[in-house]
């Protein structure tokens, strides 16, 4: 546990088919979906130190060059060297992280990647400069498996962005709705989408992304299955778009993080968010007065989210305050509207310290106040 945490602050009917555009007319990241290659987990060895240290590969300054941090200026579209920065996301061409990617970092080249964690190490191999994650969304809630990765790896929160999800039901060219017994998608679209698909009548099933699910549908020429996925999935892979719009509301809004291998600069020029994880010992109250350091300094907390411990250092059960066995310990994960470039902000965490058994702050990081 002490190496995944410090103590250090500083530290959705009418069928179509979508239009098929000259490639003339066809944007740069549409061509580059067409050719792009998913990463798999296998590319990477074990990038994961006990002592979180940044594997070799990116240790690319000298000894004598201080370490090398993000400006907290609007985030460029390429390195110094000019060339796109690389942006991994989960998912195949098509997915809806794909068009987060490029909304976070328009003109990036995105690379997919076949699970959340791969993504992580990709950053960490300097295979990619950049991943850009989902962490919640507005209709099914928050992505547990990346607050996990988020403590398991040593990456920053440099930036979020929320999207606009929007699903559709899509089929192979003259499959009609009546026909579909099945549909493939992620599991967070098909709870997104759970109304729609239960009126249908549809069994689901779920598979590792929605770009993948119409890719599977397409090679496989199923007839009696579909798949919630994007318009651009559809027009990938060549399927019938059924229905658009799915989701069980309108306001359909998943909020994604950007993570690099160095943090961000802390500034006060903009609204900024802070996210931070820590553990605190069982006991009345204890809780209330850890949240309570922000609410004194009139520091809005915006999502505090519990964990089960997974990576504990504990190899036994341990005792409560009643002598009981305890089997179950958790972490908080929290954000708050702040910049850790406040003086209100560095004094709520040095109080929060002295309640947490341990704290790591995520990333301080400009908000996104934009319209998804």
């Amino acid at each position: 546990m002490a190496a995944s945490l410090t103590r250090s602050l500083i530290s959705p009917l009418t069928s179509r088919t979508p239009a098929k555009p000259s490639r003339s007319d066809q944007s740069p990241q549409l061509l580059r979906r067409r050719s792009c290659v998913s990463v798999r987990a296998s590319t990477f060895g074990n990038t994961n130190s006990s002592d979180g240290a940044v594997p070799a590969a990116c240790n690319v300054l000298t000894q004598d060059s201080p370490p090398r941090r993000l400006t907290s200026a609007p985030v460029p579209n390429s390195e110094c060297g000019g060339s796109p920065l690389r942006v991994a996301y989960q998912g195949l061409c098509g997915a809806h992280s794909e068009s987060a990617a490029l909304k976070a970092y328009p003109n990036c080249e995105p690379v997919p990647c076949d699970q959340f964690e791969t993504a992580f190490e990709a950053v960490e191999a300097c295979s990619v400069d950049r991943a850009v994650l989902p962490i919640e969304n507005s209709l099914g809630g928050s992505i547990h498996r990346n607050y996990d990765l988020l403590l398991r790896h040593r990456l920053h929160i440099v930036g979020e962005i929320k999207y606009a999800v929007r699903h559709c039901l899509l089929a192979n060219q003259g499959v009609k709705v009546e026909h579909l017994k099945k549909v493939l998608s992620h599991p967070q679209a098909l709870a997104q989408c759970e109304y729609t698909l239960t009126r249908l009548g549809l069994v689901r099933e779920a598979v590792d992304d929605t770009a993948g699910a119409a890719k599977h549908v397409a090679l496989e020429k199923l007839e009696d299955t579909g798949a919630v996925a994007s318009s651009a999935a559809a027009e990938i892979y060549g399927l019938d778009i059924l229905a658009e719009d799915i989701q069980d509301a309108s306001l359909n809004v998943t909020r994604f993080l950007m993570l690099a291998r160095e943090p961000i600069i802390a500034g006060t020029d903009r609204p900024f968010k802070t996210s931070i994880v820590f553990s605190l010992e069982e006991g009345p109250g204890i809780l209330h007065k850890a949240l309570a350091v922000f609410a004194e300094r009139q520091i809005n907390l915006t999502k505090i989210e519990s964990r089960p411990m997974r990576w504990s250092s504990l190899t036994s059960p341990g005792v409560d305050a009643s002598g009981l066995q305890k089997y179950f310990h958790y972490l908080f994960y929290a954000d708050f509207e702040a910049s850790m470039a406040s003086d209100d902000a560095k004094m709520a965490l040095q109080d929060l310290e002295k309640l947490a058994t341990s704290l790591r702050i995520l990333g301080s990081y400009p908000a996104d106040t934009t319209m998804p």
